[in-house]
Formats: C-alpha cells, sequence, structure tokens
C-alpha cells in the first residue's frame, strides 16, 4: 500500500518546526531527505541504509553546490572534496527526495560525521513538481574548497543520470574539475554491488 508522504505548504516553512510538529513526522516512520552529493546514487546511499525509495527529484532553491573538506580535516574516505550546500540567492540545487525509514536516521548521521561535527543537520523546503516538501540534508561545517577526486565526481554524476535530474544541471556536474587521486575508493565497493 503507497502511503502518501506528509507534505509541507510554503507558510508552514517560514518559521522552525515546533516539536509536536517533529514528532508526527517520526511517528509516521519515516522522514524525507534531500540528497545532492554522493548519495544521488542508489546504490551508495543503500550501503548504510537499505530503507533509502526514490520519491521524487527536487530543486532547493538559494543554495549552490560545493565541493571541499572539513577544516583541515584531510583523511576523507573519497581521497577529495565531497560536496556540501552554500546559501546563495541566485542559485539552484538539484537533488533527489529519498523517503528513509526512521531506524536509517542514526546511520545517515554516522555516515556525514555529524557527531565529529563535519556535517551538520538542516531542515529545508525542497521544490518538486507536486510542490514543496519539507526535507533533511547536510551542509558541511568549517568548509574549505578542495577538488573532488575523479571517482567522487563519478558517482554523483551517475545517481544524477540514474534519476533523471535536468541535462543541464547534468551537464556542469560533469564539468567540475577534479583532483588526480586513482587509487581505491568507496567506488569500488558500489560497482561490486553494481555487478
Amino acid at each position: 500500500v503507497y502511503e502518501e508522504p506528509l507534505c509541507f505548504h510554503a507558510s508552514m516553512l517560514r518559521k522552525p518546526l515546533s516539536e509536536s510538529t517533529r514528532r508526527l513526522i517520526m511517528s509516521a516512520g519515516y522522514f524525507m531527505y534531500f540528497a545532492f552529493g554522493s548519495n544521488l546514487l542508489k546504490e551508495r546511499l543503500q550501503l548504510k541504509n537499505p530503507s533509502a525509495v526514490f520519491h521524487c527529484v527536487g530543486r532547493l532553491k538559494g543554495y549552490a553546490l560545493k565541493f571541499g573538506l572539513w577544516g583541515d580535516y584531510v583523511d576523507c574516505r573519497w581521497h577529495g572534496g565531497v560536496a556540501t550546500i552554500e546559501e546563495s540567492p541566485d542559485e539552484d540545487v538539484w537533488g533527489v527526495v529519498w523517503k528513509m525509514g526512521e531506524d536509517n536516521l542514526t546511520s545517515l548521521d554516522k555516515q556525514e560525521e555529524v557527531d565529529k561535527g563535519v556535517y551538520s543537520p538542516l531542515e529545508v523546503k525542497v521544490e518538486t513538481e507536486t510542490g514543496p516538501i519539507f526535507c533533511r540534508t547536510y551542509k558541511m561545517n568549517k568548509f574549505r574548497p578542495h577538488l573532488p577526486s575523479p571517482q567522487y565526481k563519478e558517482v554523483v554524476c551517475l545517481g544524477a543520470q540514474q534519476n533523471g535530474l535536468p541535462q543541464e544541471y547534468i551537464d556542469m556536474l560533469q564539468a567540475v574539475e577534479t583532483n588526480s587521486y586513482a587509487g581505491p575508493t568507496i567506488l569500488d565497493e558500489i560497482k561490486d554491488i553494481q555487478k
């Protein structure tokens, strides 16, 4: 049985959600997550978050996609910069809205290294074809620009193509400059799953 996800009107999103509204979302047994980086690719996201189900493509207005590292932290599993968002009034970030079981909230936070302070969870309004949806996403703390590895860029581009993001946006992703890293990454695990 298909269960319609909770949607929120723009008027509800002008102020932070009340604690009762948060409890209502979580009591439904799931949450909506907006992915814009490596988690665009289903196989990547489901490595640690098996409940994730594609809901729709969406656009986050007023933000720009950036690649970088957390402060002086260089021990990145992707061997280069990773995606984050930054406020930018005239730009948009396209991504995927995933419907996820609440049991994967902890694993998603762990993947985004919230406990180490690398990313902070953020509540955002994502525009979709059927109207705005309130989603959880993540923004890097202490952001420092850094080129992504070719492997990281490949995962982001594969996810964008897999989920039908606008071609103009995919072209922009494919034009992102990378570093010269050529060793193993999480992409190897993903390719094993895809076989």
